[in-house]
């Protein structure tokens, strides 16, 4: 059993992933994108889907999207709708979501965040908006290999197969937004951490 987890990126920063936050209820930062959603709503890697609970009782339609079983298991278990898939494959209503919510870093899904943002994009309906997770401004952008490492009990580590994944800075998101065919409706703050409210293009 693993007691601790990190994503180790390609370029040397190590970061602590917070399962505990993950499989708990939602918190304030969460809480506050719930209030910016005012229609459908997809959670793209929705995890074990304290987000996609959060919207669904707020009285939201709200979809999670994950490609691990496990974590569509356990977003249903906890009484939302989660569907198994690739979010670059088809997916249920596309063109008719009013809200795509990206966080705990997911902008990384991939490592092309401009592909990322693009399918999203894709995904709205008109006037549409993209809720995603930043890096603080000033940390840096980057795109590469990375890869999970999970300590066990026998003080070993195991690392997990690499995969490409990404980080956009605060600072960065408006160009990647542009090129994205979306425009940054508001950079904020929830805590001690960032977010971008994007908007459709068309």
């Amino acid at each position: 059993m693993a007691l601790r987890r990190w994503l180790v990126h390609g370029d040397g920063v190590r970061s602590r992933l917070p399962v505990d936050r993950w499989h708990g209820t939602a918190e304030s930062a969460v809480t506050g994108l719930v209030a910016r959603c005012g229609g459908p709503t997809l959670d793209l890697g929705c995890g074990p889907g304290r987000l996609t609970v959060a919207l669904t009782r707020a009285g939201l339609s709200a979809v999670g999207v994950d490609v691990s079983p496990t974590a569509v298991r356990l977003t249903r278990a906890r009484g939302a709708v989660a569907v198994h898939g690739d979010l670059f494959g088809p997916l249920p209503a596309e063109g008719r979501w009013a809200h795509a919510v990206l966080i705990d870093g997911n902008i990384g899904i991939g490592g092309e965040p401009v592909a990322l943002l693009r399918r999203c994009r894709d995904l709205l309906a008109p006037g549409g908006t993209v809720l995603v997770e930043l890096e603080p401004p000033g940390t840096g952008s980057w795109q590469g290999q990375a890869r999970v490492a999970a300590e066990q009990r026998a003080g070993r580590v195991l690392l997990g197969p690499v995969f490409r994944w990404a980080r956009v800075d605060a600072r960065a998101v408006p160009a990647v937004a542009d090129a994205a065919g979306l425009a940054v409706q508001e950079v904020f703050r929830q805590g001690r951490r960032w977010f971008g409210e994007l908007r459709a293009n068309r």
